[in-house]
C-alpha cells in the first residue's frame, strides 16, 4: 500500500482572522486616547453594576457632576481635595518614569504632614512667627521628611537590590503609627488623638480670606496649596522632559543597561528620584494640615497616596496631565460625601485602575483585522 501524504488543514477563503502584533513605535496620540477610553469602558461598567443593584446609573452620574462641579462653591471644595492629588500624583509619576515603584506615598504624606508639624507643635518657631517665615518653614521641614522616607527604600534598592514595593508599603504603616505615636502621646489635646489648633500664622491663605476685597471669594476653601501643586507640576515636567537630568532618569527608565552603558549612575539616581518623589509627597501633606486641618489628627487622608499611584497611570506619567485627572479624581472623592451608598465612588475608582491596567495591552501590541488567506 503506498502512503499518502498528510493533507494540510483547510485555510477559510474569504474569511477574517484577528492577529494581535507587538508595536514597533507607539503614535503620540495613543496613550491620551487609551487613558480616555478607559474612563469610558470604567464608567460604562459602573453604570452596569449600578444598575444590576437597582441604582439609576444617569442619576448616579448627573449627581456626582453636581456635587462636585456644580457650583463655584463645590468646584473650590473639589480642588481643595484634588491639590494633594496632584502633589502625589506626581510624586508616584516621577517614581514609575525611573520604574522605581513607589507604593510609599501614602506614608510620605503623613511623614510631611509630621515633619510640618514638628515646626509649629515642638517650639522649633514661637507661635507670634510671622506667616512669611513660619509657612516657608514647614513647607522645607514637610518636604524633608517625606524625602527621608523616599531615601530610606531608594537607599536598599540602590545598594542592597531591595525591592522597593515591599519597603515602601511597610514604611507606610510605620509613618501611620509614629502619627499615632505623637496624636496620643507628645502633642495631644486633652487626651484626644490630635494637636491643639495651629496659629493663624500657619495656615496657608485661601480665597475667602480676601472675601472682603473681593465679594466673589466669600465662602471659597480653595487654598494656596493649589498654586504648589501647579508650579510642581510644570517644574516636575521641566525637570523631566527639558533637562540633563530628567533625560537620564527616562533613560534609565526605558533602558537600564544603555544608561549604565552611556556612564550614567543608576544607584545615585535611584536615591534622588526616590528623595524628590517623597519630597512632593511630604508637600502634599503639608498643604492638607495647613490648608484644610490645620492640626495634625489621624483622620488626615482618604487614601490619596493610593489614588496618586491610579492618577499617575491614567495621566500616562504626565506631569502635565496630572493636573486634570487629579481634579477629575478630587470631583469623586468630594462626591463621596452624598452618594449612597458611599463606596460607589471608590467603586468607579477601582474599575477605573482595572481597565487602565487592562488598557496597556493597546499600547504594547495592536489588533489587526486580516483577511485569511491575504498575507502569505
Amino acid at each position: 500500500m503506498t502512503a499518502q501524504p498528510a493533507s494540510s488543514p483547510a485555510r477559510p477563503r474569504g474569511g477574517w482572522t484577528i492577529r494581535v502584533e507587538r508595536r514597533l513605535a507607539v503614535p503620540g496620540w495613543l496613550p491620551p486616547a487609551v487613558s480616555l477610553g478607559a474612563i469610558l469602558v470604567a464608567l460604562l461598567l459602573g453604570a452596569i453594576v449600578l444598575g444590576f443593584v437597582g441604582g439609576d446609573p444617569l442619576a448616579t452620574y448627573a449627581h456626582i457632576g453636581r456635587a462636585a462641579f456644580g457650583s463655584w462653591g463645590v468646584f473650590s471644595d473639589t480642588m481643595v481635595k484634588a491639590t494633594p492629588l496632584i502633589l502625589v500624583g506626581l510624586a508616584c509619576s516621577l517614581a514609575f518614569r525611573m520604574r522605581l515603584w513607589n507604593i510609599g506615598a501614602e506614608g510620605q504624606f503623613y511623614m510631611g504632614a509630621l515633619g510640618a508639624s514638628a515646626v509649629v507643635l515642638s517650639g522649633i518657631l514661637p507661635e507670634t512667627t510671622p506667616a512669611w517665615i513660619m509657612l516657608p518653614a514647614m513647607m522645607l521641614a514637610g518636604m524633608l521628611a517625606g524625602a527621608l522616607w523616599g531615601a530610606i527604600p531608594g537607599w536598599l534598592k540602590a545598594r542592597l537590590n531591595v525591592n522597593e514595593i515591599i519597603t515602601t508599603l511597610m514604611l507606610n504603616y510605620i509613618a501611620v503609627a509614629l502619627i499615632n505615636f505623637f496624636i496620643f502621646a507628645v502633642w495631644s489635646e486633652a487626651g484626644f488623638q490630635m494637636s491643639k489648633v495651629f496659629p493663624k500664622s500657619a495656615w496657608l491663605p485661601r480665597l475667602a480670606d480676601w472675601a472682603a476685597s473681593v465679594p466673589a471669594f466669600r465662602g471659597l476653601t480653595t487654598h494656596f496649596g493649589l498654586v504648589l501643586a501647579v508650579v510642581a507640576a510644570g517644574v516636575i515636567w521641566y525637570v523631566l522632559y527639558r533637562s540633563l537630568w530628567g533625560y537620564e532618569i527616562r533613560l534609565i527608565g526605558d533602558n537600564p543597561r544603555a544608561a549604565q552603558y552611556a556612564g550614567i549612575n543608576i544607584s545615585r539616581n535611584t536615591v534622588l528620584v526616590m528623595m524628590l518623589s517623597g519630597a512632593l509627597a511630604g508637600l502634599a501633606g503639608m498643604s492638607e494640615i495647613a490648608g484644610v486641618v490645620h492640626r495634625l489628627q489621624s483622620a488626615i487622608s482618604p487614601g490619596y497616596g493610593f489614588t496618586g499611584i491610579i492618577i499617575a497611570w491614567l495621566a500616562k506619567l504626565n506631569p502635565l496631565a496630572v493636573v486634570p485627572v487629579a481634579i477629575l479624581f478630587g470631583g469623586l472623592i468630594l462626591a463621596g460625601r452624598e452618594i449612597q451608598p458611599a463606596g460607589v465612588p471608590r467603586l468607579i475608582q477601582g474599575i477605573i485602575l482595572f481597565t487602565l491596567i487592562a488598557s496597556e495591552v493597546l499600547l504594547r501590541y495592536r489588533v489587526r483585522l486580516v483577511r485569511a488567506g491575504a498575507e502569505e
